[in-house]
């Protein structure tokens, strides 16, 4: 076995010595070096020359470039010290096959991805509400969809849960619509009322003249007449004419002494008076308050019978 192993180590030094092995060793570092410095050059250039697309469609080419161009130098500083690709391509196809099977999820995500980004679903920096969470995008990468509440909270979604969702993007269109529903008491001047919403509309400096504002009768409520003032403005001003135009309606409907009633409900009593009998107690009258036989308790009844005026009925003799 020593005997083995002599031999063995004198065949790796001389290796080592060879100069052969350490020009290999140098181009394989300098294949490395090189790699690495076109694969950034490669993704700048695609960076800079696809501006016409969306960040999250060049974050992706970008990086498919990148990789690719790194991928094949890698190779070629494995050549160098003799690797027989034909075999590992083969053993390659065996192992694709059977991490497929093994990570069904993860190839699903990734072709979402591909997906979402060339479909162009979701962009960075809109707000979309998913699944009942709303946020801003902050990336859409190749296996996740990364976005961040407005309670500062970070949310990863799979690229299959979102190609499969409901998207809906808050602020992709530069205007947006704000729908107002508000009741008057049905003893208010209607023609007032159009007119006095109309003029808060028309005051609001967040609402846009085009598209105009517009006022559309709901119809009776139960306990109300309903409108529903539908009013524009900028996607990004939108929460801020919300709360601003829900407290002018209220100071104008003040102002001109129209009233915004709440639900009310009227009670009305039986024409037919509830029927009251006292029974008297099964032991004989024991418990008879008065100490008796409990005899005027069970006289004593009031019911349909009598008319309820608390007559005592007729004794028999």
């Amino acid at each position: 076995m020593i005997a083995d192993a002599v031999p063995e180590s004198f065949a790796f030094l001389s290796a080592l010595a060879d100069p052969t092995f350490w020009w290999s060793v140098a181009r394989a570092v300098l294949y490395l070096v090189i790699g690495v410095i076109v694969s950034r050059m490669v993704r700048f250039g695609v960076q800079r020359s696809l501006t016409h697309l969306e960040a999250g469609q060049r974050m992706l080419l970008t990086r498919i470039a990148g990789y690719t161009v790194l991928t094949l130098f890698v190779i070629s500083a494995l050549r160098q010290f003799g690797f027989d690709f034909a075999v590992l391509l083969g053993a390659a196809g065996i192992v694709t096959v059977a991490v497929g099977f093994a990570s069904q999820t993860s190839a699903s995500n990734l072709i979402s991805g591909l997906f979402l980004v060339l479909e162009r679903a979701v962009r960075p920096g809109e707000i979309v509400t998913i699944g009942g969470r709303t946020g801003e995008v902050v990336s859409v990468d190749l296996l996740s969809t990364k976005l961040r509440t407005f309670d500062n909270l970070h949310v990863r979604i799979p690229n299959e849960t979102m190609v499969t969702s409901e998207i809906v993007t808050l602020n992709r269109h530069p205007i947006r619509r704000f729908d107002l529903n508000v009741g008057v008491a049905y003893h208010s001047d209607l023609g007032l009322v159009q007119q006095t919403l109309l003029d808060v509309a028309a005051r609001n400096p967040l609402c846009l003249d085009e598209p105009a504002p517009l006022l559309i009768s709901m119809g009776f409520g139960d306990s109300s007449i309903d409108y529903m003032l539908a009013v524009w403005a900028k996607s990004e001003q939108w929460l801020t004419l919300r709360n601003t135009i829900t407290r002018e309606v209220k100071e104008a409907f003040d102002a001109a002494g129209i009233e915004i009633p709440f639900p009310q409900r009227t009670l009305q009593p039986a024409l037919t008076p509830l029927a009251v009998q006292l029974v008297a107690p099964a032991n004989g009258g024991a418990s008879s308050p008065a100490g008796g036989d409990g005899s005027d308790a069970a006289s004593t009844s009031a019911g349909p019978a009598d008319g309820g005026t608390g007559a005592p009925p007729a004794r028999s003799s």
